[in-house]
C-alpha cells in the first residue's frame, strides 16, 4: 500500500528556509569525489534547498524535488538548480541519468520500497545514493544545553512524529539495499545568537504540532528560561550536530 504524503512543514516553510543549519562543505566534496560523474545530482526531498545549492558547487546540474509545494516556493534560486514539486517515489527523471542522489534529513519520511525502486531506475551504473541525518544539537554552556535537551525530549518530545526515531538512530534502523561503503566522520556546526537558535526551534515539526494542538508557542517559554543564562542576546554560542550518513552505490 502506498504511504500517503503528510506535509509536516508547510506551515513553517519560511522558518525552515531561514533557520535550518547548513551541512559541511567537506561532505559535498567527498560525495562528488565518489560519484561516477558530475553531470547530474538529484536532491530528493530537498525542502527549501539547504543541500541543493551546495551540490551545485560540484555538479553541472542539480534537480531538487520535494513533495511540498510550500517548501519549494521558499527555496533560494540558483542557476544550476532546477526546483520541482515531486514525491521521492516518482521523480519524473529519466532512467540511468543521475550520478548522485542526495537525501538530507528526509529518508525516514519515504515509502522506502517504492523509493528504492525509483533510485535504482534513475541512477547510472555505479551511481551513488547518500542519505544523511543529524541528531540532537549540543549548545555551548552546560546550563543552556541542559535546558535545550529538556525542551527537545520533554516539552515537544511527545509531538515528534514516530519516524523521528530513525533520525536518532542515524538511519541504522532502516533497510538500505545498496552496496554500502564506509563514510568519513562529519559534523555540522554553527555559531548562533539566541534569536537564531529560537528560530531554529520554531522550524521543528514537533514545535508546529505542539502549537497546533495546545494553542500556544512553547518556544516563548523556552526563550524566557534561556535569556538569563545566555548573556547578551547577540552573543554567539557554538552549536554542534552529529551527522550520520548511509552511502551506497548500484553496480
Amino acid at each position: 500500500m502506498t504511504k500517503p504524503f503528510t506535509d509536516h512543514f508547510a506551515a513553517i516553510a519560511a522558518d525552515y528556509a531561514g533557520f535550518r543549519p547548513t551541512y559541511p562543505a567537506t561532505l559535498f566534496a567527498w560525495l562528488a569525489e565518489i560519484a561516477p560523474g558530475r553531470a547530474l545530482a538529484w536532491d530528493c526531498a530537498a525542502g527549501s534547498g539547504q543541500a541543493s545549492r551546495d551540490l551545485a558547487a560540484h555538479f553541472e546540474r542539480v534537480i531538487a524535488t520535494d513533495a511540498s509545494a510550500a517548501q519549494i516556493a521558499a527555496a533560494v534560486r540558483h542557476p544550476r538548480v532546477e526546483y520541482r514539486v515531486a514525491p521521492a517515489e516518482a521523480s519524473g527523471l529519466p532512467e540511468a541519468a543521475v550520478d548522485l542522489i542526495a537525501v538530507a534529513q528526509a529518508l525516514h519520511w519515504f515509502d522506502l520500497d517504492r523509493f528504492y525502486i525509483e533510485a535504482r531506475r534513475v541512477l547510472k551504473p555505479g551511481g551513488v545514493l547518500a542519505a544523511w541525518s543529524y541528531g540532537v544539537l549540543a549548545v555551548a554552556g552546560e546550563a543552556v544545553d541542559a535546558r535545550v535537551r529538556t525542551f527537545y525530549r520533554e516539552t515537544v518530545g511527545p509531538y515528534w512524529p514516530p519516524e523521528r526515531r530513525h533520525v536518532e538512530s542515524g538511519y541504522r534502523t532502516l533497510p538500505f539495499p545498496f552496496a554500502e561503503r564506509e563514510v568519513p566522520e562529519f559534523h555540522m556546526e554553527a555559531f548562533w545568537n539566541l534569536l537564531e537558535l529560537l528560530g531554529y526551534f520554531r522550524s521543528w515539526s514537533a514545535t508546529a504540532r505542539y502549537l497546533a494542538e495546545r494553542g500556544h508557542d512553547p518556544v516563548a517559554a523556552l526563550a524566557a528560561e534561556l535569556a538569563p543564562l545566555w548573556g547578551s542576546p547577540g552573543d554567539r554560542r557554538r552549536i554542534v550536530w552529529p551527522l550520520a550518513a548511509r552511502v551506497g552505490y548500484v553496480p
